[in-house]
Order: structure tokens, then C-alpha cells, then sequence
């Protein structure tokens, strides 16, 4: 059979292997089928491309135009997931887990992109918090905002998952506007190879954005500064040997690591055999030893049952596990394909007996099982291995050694307590899950645990048909985890984001802070001398043009009309005695919902025109009582511009309503939709 030549691509070109290159072998067959690393690659002209090309390139685009760049190509690897697949059956994954990691991978481009056009905005600062007030009159103000850090981010991926692992990561870096160079496992850089090629085919990245190291990353560590970025995921004693080098201790280089984890599952008290649950938690743990044959930094290590049920779970996951089908990942019949190369095979069995020294193997016997379709003793198989520690507070391996694979120990708990316990024991882990349906057990195990986990999944009949499942990290959500995890974070949509960009704070008047963040803020200059709002498109309305309306008197009968109109005729509008005991009001008020609703009278321009639509409303505030005889006006200020979609986009405007003293009673922030260009009459 050919041998592939896995190729970097380096400053623009594609570069083969050359006599230093890794052997990788087929984790199925145990042929021989690339190789892959060159120790020829100048590892500082690939940072000056990025940093000259790359870079510079990225931080011109608005996080829209990033957004929508990365929309596009997770578009067009859809178009290829077909190839991505068919490489992958090599590394010994079945179908079904290409899926999690080829289509997860594409589905996380494509939640990260639509993020950065509904939460950022169509610039290149980010608006991080609120404006803060640093003075009396409100002349000096501050605000945090983050930019783009204009350095390299290097992602050093791991074996797992080869696309999944790579984009994850590429997604915020990319929406942040920083340049990347992607450093994939070499047992299965070829996959990840094959990704970088569809994606640097489509033409939708620019020059520079990303580069890719296959085989060995050289010294590349020893160039980064203060302005870089290091995201790794592998095991503990890499992160360690990489966050110690002199480089990135001397200039503070970022670091984030997603690193070992024992994760827990725990049956809750309440999960007794014959309940929903019960039979959920048996199906997540054989799920979740045997996708990707137990190589998941989320699989399920540790399982925590009540005493009482610890036969019944035991007996449990051995019926469900011995239906389990070994063999070529290729064949559809397959559930549970092989570990990634002989080397893994060798690691995961050598911590299995390193268990085995503390904990009864109840299931799986790696030197009798059965692959369908394969070679046993060729491919890197291995059956799934359940054993039973019934002494988990004497045991210490259970709590530190990760056999990363299809190895899993169940452990009986006293009391929701010792659960609490046990599950700390790991010192720090990714995701622990929880099956129940005792709200008070879910509140007590975020307190006892909440301090030594990155994500707490809860499941139960309710929400288990729409569930995720306890290894699935997801965009919208934070994945990392402290101590052995590693102690960063990924992802949690624009959490993930600000990894690659500086958080500064600015301090100035409104006006300054305003033309930084085109954003208007209040106390900044009002223009007051344009048309009316309502009849300019969105593209001729400017941030801080005004629109001060005509003052109207709130009468006794606007209050008891608008009380008995709506239904809302609470005391403080219409009891006077009972108005006046409350201590807010000096007597009988009118409703904030009246001032609203006088308030678009005050403002609202009638006409067919650009506004299409009100969206809503944000940060409704009542500051001061209205009572019958005063009068209000309104002041109604374009705060925000976000173009939407090729017609509308999304004005942000800021409303305040002030009395006959000129006081502010109430302000909110008005969301509407308006036209780009005027409506046509004729049609």
C-alpha cells in the first residue's frame, strides 16, 4: 500500500516529511501508512509570517467579517466530511464516532460564528462590562474593552480527536483575530492534515491566518513572548514540562491546558434500581467507556453508586457492556473500534493493572475477547475493563492514574457526603455527572463539588431526551477544569474568545469612550439638529444623534384610565392613604408601565419608514415617581449600530425620560430593526 507523506504547511507552503520523520501505523491493521515530521522547519519565519501576515490580515476584519468567515468554512467542510471520515476509520474510530469528531467540530464552528454576530459587535473592540461612573458629574468615566493580542496562538492538540481538537480551538482564536499555528498528535496529524488542505482550499482564509506542524514542533517555545498564546491538551507531565519552560515563565506567555481528568459519575441516592434513572446511569457509563474506546478527556473513570446498589449496578454494566461488538471500525456492525497505536495500547494496559492492584476486574479481560473483522493481535484492540474497588477511601491509584481507554471503576458511597468525597478525590477534573431527580441532591453536589469540576451534568427523566450526555463539551459552555485538569478553560462561546485577546481599561469623558466604543454613552454630546430618527435608514443614522420630544402632563385621569384599561390597579395608583404609607411614593403615582407606553407616544414617528420592527427592550430602569400634574419628555439617542443581515440591521437606542425639573424618572435601551435603504410605495 502507499505511504502517505504527512506535509506542514509553512509560511504559505507545503512542506513533506523528511529523514527524522515518525512512523504511523495503522491502530486496525498495524501497517504502516505515513509518516510525518521534518526538523528542517524555521520555526521563526513561520512566527513573522503570522505575525506579519497573518495577523494584520485578521485584525482589518470586524468580528462580523471573522464571523462570517468562519460560518463559510465550516459550510464548506461540511461539503467534505465524506474524505474527513474515510481517513479517520485508520485511527481506529467507528463511524459513529467520526461524528462526534468531525461533524462536533463543524457544529462548534458554526455556534462560535453565529456568537460573534449576535453578542459582538461589528468592530474591532469589544465592549467587555458596563460603563463604569469614576466621578461625580459623570465627566470621567470608565470602560473595560479587549483587542486583539497581535502575537501567534500555537494549539497543541491531541490524538483524540483530530479535527474536533483542532477546531475548537481555531474557531475563538480566529474570531478574536489572532493567527494560529496548529500542532496536531503525529499518530493522527494525518487527518488533521487532510482538514487544514479542505479549509485552505476554500480560499476564505487570509494569508498567514493558519499554519500546521506535523511531526515534531521544534523549538518553537522559545520564541513566543508576552503577546502569544500556548492552548495544549495532553497529559499532566507535557503541560507541566510546557508551562515550565524559561520562555513562557520569563514573559508571561498564556497558557491554557485541558490536561488529565478522572472524571466521576455518581448514581444519586434517589436512583434505585427500576427508576428512569437508574437504567439512564447505566446506559451513559457503557456509552461513555466505549465511544472513541474510552479515549475522551470526558469518559466517565469513576463510578460512585449508593452501597446498597452496588450489585445491582455492577451486574448492570457487565450485561450491557458483554453486548458490546469489538472490531474493524469500518464495519457498520462495529460499536467499539480500536485504541490509536500499539504505544497507547501498551500505556492503557499498564495502567489497568496498576487499578487492578487496588480494585476486583469484574469485566474484560484483555487476553480473551473477541474483535470481529480485525486482527486482534495486529490492530491496538482492547475490551472494555469495568472493575470494583468495594474500599474507595483506602484505594489511591482509583484517584490519580488515568487509563485512557476503556477502563472504569465502580465504588460504593455511604452518604451523599461521602459521594461529595470521593468524587474530590480526583483532585480536579473536567466533568463530573450526576443522575437524579432529587433537586435538593443536584443543589448539595454543586456545593460540595462545584469547587473541583469545570462542568456539572445533571440528568433524569425529564431532560434526558434532549440531553447532550455526560462527554460532550459544548461551544455554548465552558470545557476545562482546576488542579489535575489542568486549571484552564475553552470554549463558553465568547468566554473562549477573550483567551486571544487583552482585557484593558480605558478611562476618559463620554465623548472619548463613546467614539472608542461606538458606542454612546450617557453624558456624551447629543446631536439634536437631524430629521427625525424613525425616517433615516440604518446607514444614515450616526451614534448620538437626538431626538428631544415635546413634554406631556400625566393627569389623574391618564393614571385611572390606563389602571382600569389594563387590569393594573395596584394601591400605589389608586389608593392615596395607601400610596402615601409607602415609602416610596408621596402619594398616588402613575404606572412606569403608563410612562413607557406615553413615552412611544412621545417619540414614534407614525409613517411607513425604515424601522421594521421593536425587538424589545433591555436595562428598564424607575428612578423617580411621576404623579398626576407632572409632565414628562423624552431624550431618544441612537447608542448602537449591528448590521443583521443583508437588509436590516439592529439600532440600540437609549432612552431617557425626564419631568418638568428635568429629572430622570425612568431609562431603558430600545432594540428595533431598520431597513438599509427606504421602502419603495410603489412596491
Amino acid at each position: 500500500m502507499n505511504i502517505q507523506d504527512v506535509h506542514s504547511y509553512v509560511c504559505g507552503q507545503w512542506i513533506g516529511s523528511d529523514s527524522t520523520a515518525r512512523e504511523i501505523h495503522s491502530a486496525v491493521t498495524g501497517e504502516l501508512i505515513a509518516r510525518a515530521g521534518a526538523s528542517h522547519l524555521d520555526v521563526g519565519a513561520m512566527l513573522e509570517y503570522a505575525q506579519t501576515k497573518g495577523g494584520p490580515a485578521l485584525r482589518k476584519m470586524s468580528f462580523h467579517d471573522r464571523a462570517r468567515m468562519l460560518k463559510a468554512l465550516a459550510l464548506h467542510l461540511g461539503q467534505h466530511k465524506q474524505a474527513l471520515y474515510d481517513a479517520s476509520f485508520a485511527t481506529g474510530a467507528t463511524q459513529r464516532d467520526h461524528m462526534i469528531d468531525v461533524d462536533g467540530g463543524i457544529g462548534t464552528v458554526l455556534v462560535i460564528a453565529s456568537k460573534g454576530r449576535r453578542e459582538m459587535p461589528n468592530d474591532t473592540i469589544y465592549l467587555d462590562g458596563p460603563v463604569e461612573r469614576l466621578s461625580r458629574q459623570g465627566t470621567f468615566l470608565g470602560q473595560h474593552v479587549c483587542t486583539s493580542l497581535t502575537g501567534v496562538a500555537v494549539h497543541i492538540n491531541a490524538f483524540n480527536f483530530p479535527v474536533w481538537g483542532m477546531l475548537e480551538k481555531l474557531a475563538p482564536t480566529l474570531l478574536a483575530g489572532m493567527p494560529a499555528i496548529v500542532k496536531p498528535a503525529t499518530a493522527t496529524c494525518y487527518v488533521t492534515e487532510l482538514c487544514v488542505r479542505i479549509m485552505l482550499d476554500s480560499g476564505l482564509l487570509p494569508e498567514g491566518a493558519v499554519q500546521l506542524v506535523s511531526g515534531n514542533l521544534g523549538p518553537i517555545l522559545d520564541h513566543l513572548g508576552g503577546q502569544d498564546v500556548v492552548s495544549f491538551t495532553g497529559s499532566a507531565a507535557t503541560a507541566r514540562k510546557l508551562r515550565s519552560a524559561p520562555c513562557i515563565l520569563d514573559n508571561a506567555t498564556r497558557f491554557v491546558a485541558e490536561q488529565d481528568s478522572l472524571n466521576a459519575s455518581v448514581l444519586g441516592p434517589d436512583a434505585v434500581p427500576g427508576t428512569p434513572e437508574f437504567d439512564l446511569f447505566i446506559k451513559e457509563v457503557q456509552r461513555e467507556m466505549t465511544a472513541k474506546a474510552g479515549q475522551k478527556c470526558t469518559a466517565i473513570r469513576r463510578i460512585m453508586v449508593p452501597k446498597a446498589h452496588i450489585d445491582a449496578v455492577s451486574d448492570a454494566l457487565r450485561d450491557r457492556l458483554s453486548s458490546v461488538v469489538i472490531g474493524n471500525p469500518a464495519d457498520e456492525k462495529t460499536q467499539m473500534g480500536a485504541l490509536v497505536s500499539q504505544a497507547q495500547r501498551r500505556d492503557v494496559l499498564e495502567k489497568a493493572a496498576l487499578i487492578g492492584q487496588e480494585a476486583e476486574r469484574i469485566f474484560g479481560d484483555p487476553d480473551d475477547f473477541i474483535v470481529h473483522g480485525a486482527d486482534a493481535d495486529k490492530g491496538a484492540f482492547v475490551p472494555p475493563m469495568l472493575f470494583r474497588c468495594n474500599t474507595p477511601d483506602a484505594a489511591q491509584t482509583l484517584h490519580a492514574v488515568e487509563a485512557f481507554g476503556p477502563v472504569s471503576t465502580v465504588m460504593p458511597y455511604r452518604d451523599l457526603d461521602h459521594a461529595i468525597e470521593l468524587a474530590n478525590k480526583g483532585e480536579g477534573s473536567l466533568v463530573a455527572s450526576v443522575i437524579t431527580h432529587d433537586p435538593e441532591v443536584a443543589r448539595q453536589f454543586v456545593i460540595g463539588v462545584g469547587a473541583f469540576h469545570g462542568r456539572l451534568y445533571f440528568n433524569n427523566r425529564d431532560s434526558m431526551k434532549e440531553s447532550t450526555g455526560h462527554g460532550s463539551p459544548l461551544p455554548h459552555m465552558v470545557h476545562g477544569g482546576p488542579g489535575r485538569a489542568g486549571g484552564g478553560e475553552e470554549l463558553g462561546g465568547i468566554r473562549g474568545v477573550m483567551h486571544y485577546m487583552q482585557r484593558t481599561a480605558v478611562q476618559g469623558s463620554p465623548d472619548l469612550l463613546t467614539r472608542i466604543g461606538k458606542k454612546w454613552v450617557p453624558g456624551a454630546t447629543e446631536a439634536t439638529d437631524r430629521a427625525h430618527p424613525f425616517t433615516r435608514t440604518f446607514h444614515e443614522l450616526e451614534v448620538g444623534e437626538t431626538l428631544v420630544t415635546d413634554p406631556r402632563e400625566i393627569s389623574l385621569d391618564d393614571i385611572e384610565t390606563f389602571a382600569h384599561f389594563t387590569g393594573d390597579t395596584f394601591y400605589a395608583h389608586m389608593d392615596e392613604a395607601a400610596a402615601s404609607r409607602n415609602p416610596f411614593f408621596p402619594g398616588r403615582v402613575a404606572h412606569g408601565y403608563l410612562l413607557l407606553s406615553f413615552a412611544a407616544g412621545l417619540f414614534v414617528q407614525p409613517d411607513e419608514g425604515p424601522v421594521l420592527a421593536n425587538t424589545g427592550l433591555d436595562n428598564l430602569r424607575f428612578l423617580k415617581p411621576v404623579q398626576a400634574g407632572d409632565s414628562i419628555r423624552v431624550h431618544l439617542t441612537v447608542m448602537q449600530k449591528t448590521p443583521r443581515n443583508q437588509d436590516y440591521g439592529e439600532v440600540r437606542w437609549h432612552v431617557s425620560i425626564r419631568n418638568q425639573e428635568d429629572e430622570l424618572t425612568a431609562e431603558y435601551e430600545l432594540l428595533t430593526m431598520n431597513a438599509y435603504a427606504q421602502p419603495d410605495p410603489a412596491g
